[in-house]
């Protein structure tokens, strides 16, 4: 089989049989892009004439120009497709089943002090863009929403008279979280000042909308963020993700259960989660350098 015509089968299959997120399958696309390209060039049209050899090129070649994170995530999508392969009986071995993934540096998610999250919070009220932001990220801070889970957010996803939203996040698995006091509140505000927003064609569906009436984008998101950044004098390079580390740290530093900070966050495993315990470890030390008697010695 045509290695193009495979792809386009994989693809559909990780869309309609997987129930992967359009993003997700997005990005699927671009990197077996990169890669029918790459073995184009070397002559190489047929799934069966790749070779584990190929694979291993392909990613000496993409190294040169690209992080460990993004060159681990090509082969994750390369061992994926060729799994497929094999399972639909297109070819006779996995030719990337012996090749290992490169090693990424376990960094500490960056996470926002309760000050800095109060003063990026504080957003004057006039306009229907003000009141917009302010609810945005109000409600990506204090419901720990995915970028895409907050920009894609319809109106009946909303339940503000019981406090709770319904997202449909990573694999369209759907899950339930709270929405504090604060959310609820200026979300009604919002909604009270959305009216100019919507356009000829409406779209009032969608929760969060740009100047034109449609549907925010994760790149206008991005905009919207990094200019209340440079206006509040924080640290530009601030990402939406940051928000989300910063709802769990904050969460757990005042004593919510790792599993229920799993389930609001839509972790599958909680392997993902717990890279959030250092900070009860940091608490733990801290607190008992202040309170516990027997840690400073008397003048």
């Amino acid at each position: 089989m045509k290695i193009e015509d495979a792809i386009v089968d994989f693809i559909q299959y990780c869309l309609f049989e997987k129930g992967l997120t359009d993003q997700t399958v997005k990005s699927y696309q671009n990197d077996l892009n990169v890669y029918f390209e790459f073995l184009n060039n070397r002559g190489i049209n047929n799934v069966r004439d790749i070779r584990s050899e190929d694979i291993k090129e392909f990613l000496k070649v993409r190294g040169d120009a690209e992080s460990t994170s993004t060159l681990a995530h090509n082969l994750t999508v390369i061992k994926n497709f060729h799994k497929y392969l094999l399972k639909e009986n297109l070819v006779k071995e996995d030719s990337s089943l012996f090749i290992s993934r490169p090693k990424l540096s376990k960094k500490l998610p960056r996470s926002l002090t309760v000050e800095e999250v109060d003063l990026l919070l504080d957003i004057p009220l006039s306009t229907p863009f003000d009141y917009r932001n302010k609810a945005m990220l109000e409600l990506m801070y204090g419901a720990g929403l995915r970028v895409s889970e907050l920009v894609s957010l319809t109106t009946n996803q909303i339940d503000l008279e019981n406090g709770m939203i319904r997202i449909m996040g990573k694999g369209r698995k759907e899950r339930e979280i709270p929405i504090g006091e604060y959310g609820i509140f200026y979300l009604k505000k919002y909604l009270e000042h959305r009216g100019p927003l919507l356009k000829k064609q409406r779209q009032e569906d969608a929760l969060f909308l740009n100047n034109h009436g449609k549907q925010i984008t994760r790149q206008g998101f991005f905009k919207i963020l990094k200019g209340l950044l440079l206006d509040k004098g924080l640290n530009p390079d601030i990402s939406p993700h940051t928000l989300r580390h910063s709802f769990a740290t904050h969460l757990l530093s005042h004593g919510a259960d790792l599993r229920s900070i799993q389930e609001m966050l839509g972790h599958s495993d909680i392997s993902t989660t717990k890279i959030y315990t250092h900070v009860s470890d940091e608490k733990v030390e801290a607190d008992y350098k202040k309170y516990h008697p027997r840690e400073h010695k008397g003048e």
